[in-house]
């Protein structure tokens, strides 16, 4: 039965050019990804310099209150709800109308921004204050210091676990196609649905995240190694 499978899987793919599809639904999930999780770092750090900075500014306090909210909301609901949201209620109330994988990236870049937040918190935290009375002492503003100082450190220290986000990201784009969106899942799913055989498509499909995770864990533990060999230069000197 599995010999069958298999041989009808390998006759779409190759025969009936499915991997063409597969190729268009690995390029939307790397673009919801990927840009995804740029939205979310750029959205997340502003959210962690303004919570770290609230106890000495009343305005960065009341901002951080409402990235409390936002954080709060974007961890506490799940995704695929989220994406039904701003499919389907968000967007329409605005009364824009745009690609749904626009509609997509910009969802997992509101979501990976709440984790981001918390994770980029914490590493403007690790950094120790004698960073910021060094910046402060030669002359720097308290955006400058946190910008030029701070920031590349934190996200430096944050390296890790930002790169569990990412790969988090990636196996979570599987529910876009609830909005239509064609992504790696979807093309794995058209296949079966043609072969008639859901088991070989979803082994492979599965297979293929593995693959891509795998990939994406390599790339940052050797930049992790990069950094480490830079500190130890530097450190050298």
């Amino acid at each position: 039965m599995f010999q069958v499978s298999w041989e009808k899987f390998v006759k779409i793919f190759v025969d009936n050019e499915g991997y063409k599809n597969v190729l268009l639904g690995l390029e939307n999930t790397a673009y919801i990804a990927l840009f995804g999780f740029l939205i979310g770092l750029c959205i997340g750090t502003v959210i962690a310099v303004f919570k770290v900075a609230g106890s000495n500014n009343k305005v960065a306090k009341a901002i951080s209150k409402v990235g409390d909210v936002y954080v709060g909301f974007f961890r506490g609901t799940p995704i695929l709800v989220q994406l039904l949201l701003v499919y389907y209620v968000l967007f329409p109330a605005m009364g824009v109308t745009v690609d749904k994988l626009i509609i997509a990236i910009v969802t997992f870049g509101m979501n990976s921004g709440a984790y981001v937040a918390e994770i980029m918190r914490s590493g403007v935290l690790s950094v120790d204050s004698g960073q910021y009375e060094a910046g402060r002492s030669l002359g720097l503003s308290y955006a400058s210091t946190m910008c030029r100082i701070v920031l590349p450190q934190a996200l430096k220290n944050s390296l890790p676990s930002l790169g569990n986000e990412l790969i988090a990201l990636v196996k979570d784009t599987s529910v876009a196609g609830f909005i239509a969106v064609f992504d790696l899942t979807g093309a794995f799913t058209l296949i079966g649905g043609a072969a008639y055989s859901y088991v070989v498509p979803y082994v492979v499909l599965a297979l293929f995240y593995l693959v891509i995770v795998i990939i994406l864990t390599l790339i940052i533990k050797l930049i992790e190694r990069r950094l480490r060999k830079g500190d130890r230069r530097v450190s050298a000197k």
